[in-house]
This record gives structure tokens, sequence and C-alpha cells, in this order.
């Protein structure tokens, strides 16, 4: 199967910005403390945490670890999806879904991912239906470990492997256990630039049958200060299934966010779809409390 010119470029460069994002990490001068004594039973002291870094509100996930002994709520308040594809469109609420966190170790935690409540609404205009269903969704396990940068340097990187255990209620899934492992990078560019990258590998259902089948996400996103506490970021997100007859899905993302405290972050934001098999849009806001 044939990728996409931005996914194949994607592709190209990542060996070459982990090759120079390992470079960095080495030659960096910072020594970062000692924090490999904290636990989740052992908390990190406040003194010693990091900066608010959460996966929030883009697609693409952060390399940096919840300090040990600390939880973190993301939340959205709210995200409604629109897609209109052949005469049909599609309205899908999503009522405060949620990544609770628990920091293991100076360099793990573990995440547990939850739609709260959905509720989906079909209308074929060609036959004259109207569908709606509404429950909860599934649940996500993962394990996020960082293997460098998570306390200082140029660069970070980290992996996040995933299980999806299947939880969700009226037909709102696919009644499927599915997993993956998620490569996340971040590279600090000059004039206060941060870039992010992403590379994903998951093993899905297929739509028609009960086997599997691989599939590929790259994304890149870039923020940046925009005014005191508040900054914003813009995204590119790829998504290829290798599963017979599948489309590429591509979106241009943006949003906003505002640094309340410290341990707690504002943001909003709204995902674009730019190819024929992505949503048309995707609005939402939300919350991250680190406590």
């Amino acid at each position: 199967m044939m990728q996409s010119k931005p996914a194949q470029t994607l592709a190209a460069w990542l060996p070459f910005l982990l090759a120079a994002s390992r470079t960095m990490a080495q030659e960096t001068n910072s020594v970062p403390p000692d924090k490999s004594v904290f636990n989740l039973f052992n908390p990190t002291p406040p003194g010693l945490m990091r900066e608010l870094n959460p996966d929030r509100p883009d697609k693409t996930e952060s390399p940096y670890t919840l300090d040990a002994g600390h939880f973190m709520l993301e939340m959205d308040f709210a995200n409604f999806t629109y897609d209109k594809t052949d005469g049909t469109a599609t309205r899908a609420w999503n009522i405060a879904p949620f990544n609770l966190k628990a920091g293991l170790f100076n360099n793990v935690d573990v995440q547990f991912v939850f739609d709260n409540y959905l509720r989906v609404r079909t209308d074929d205009r060609v036959a004259g239906t109207s569908i709606t269903q509404s429950g909860v969704g599934d649940l996500t396990t993962r394990l996020k470990i960082n293997l460098w940068g998570n306390d200082g340097g140029q660069t970070a990187f980290g992996l996040l492997p995933y299980l999806k255990i299947p939880t969700s209620s009226d037909n709102l899934g696919n009644d499927a256990v599915e997993g993956g492992v998620i490569f996340p990078l971040a590279i600090k560019l000059p004039h206060d630039f941060d870039l992010g990258l992403e590379t994903a590998f998951s093993c899905l259902r297929d739509d028609n049958d009960n086997n599997y089948h691989a599939d590929f996400i790259n994304s890149v996103t870039l923020d940046h200060a925009i005014a005191g506490k508040l900054s914003g970021y813009l995204e590119f997100f790829s998504d290829i299934s290798a599963e017979r007859h599948s489309a590429w899905i591509g979106t241009v993302d943006v949003g906003l966010e505002f640094l309340v405290t410290e341990n707690i972050q504002l943001d909003c934001g709204c995902n674009f779809g730019v190819t024929r098999a992505a949503y048309d849009f995707n609005p939402f806001a939300g919350i991250t409390v680190r406590f």
C-alpha cells in the first residue's frame, strides 16, 4: 500500500531527528538532580517537580512523565465531532473524557484513558433514517516510560505501550482488544519554539471481520508562547491503515493553552480534516490539574 507524500516525508526524516536528538542530549551541560529515590509511595518534593507537561491538548503525546508520587487529571469539558460524507451526517458528543495519571517512578507513569459519555447521532438523508447511540466508551491503559530528557536537555524521548479494553455500550465501540506503542520526541528549538514528533504502531481489528491489521500514526506539532501564560500550537496528524480499501486520514489542528497556575492548565482547540476519510471538524475545550 502506497503511503501519502506527507507520511513518507515524516517517516524519512524521523531517523535523522532521532540521531540528532541523541547527540544534543549527550552534549548538554546541565546536570539534573538525582530523583531516582522517589516513587509512588515516596513522592517527589514540590521544589524538584518538573514543569507541567500534559499529553493534551494536541494529539502528539509528550515524552515527559508525571513526577513520582503525584497524580494528574487531563479532561475535556466537552468534545464535538461533525462529519458529512455521501449524504450521511454524523454528530458525536463526548462529555468529560479523561486521562488519569499516576507517577510510579521518576521516569515511569501509568495512565487510564476513558471515554466517559458518548452520544452519536447519524442521519442518512438519502434513506431518510436517523440513529442515536449513547453510553460509555472504551478504557485504555497506558504506561509511559521516559528514556532521556525528563529533567533537562534540549530533547526528550519516550515510549508508551498501550492496551484498549472494550468497555463501550450501545455499539459505540468494536468490542475488540487492541493495542500498540507510541514513540514521542520533544525538541527545544531557538526563540522558545517547542517541536513535538510522534510515531505510533497499532494492531487494530478489521471493520468487516475478526482479523487484525497494522495502523501507523505520524504527527508533528509546533508550540510557542503568545503572551504571558498563553501559548498556542499548530499540528499536522496522519493516520494510515494497512487494512484493505482503507483511506488516509489527515488533520490540521490548532489550539490555545493557558497556564492558570503551575499545576492547572486550561485549553481549547479545533481539529480540521484535510482528507476525505477524516471527519470535517472537531472543536473541544478542557483542563489539566496536577496534584
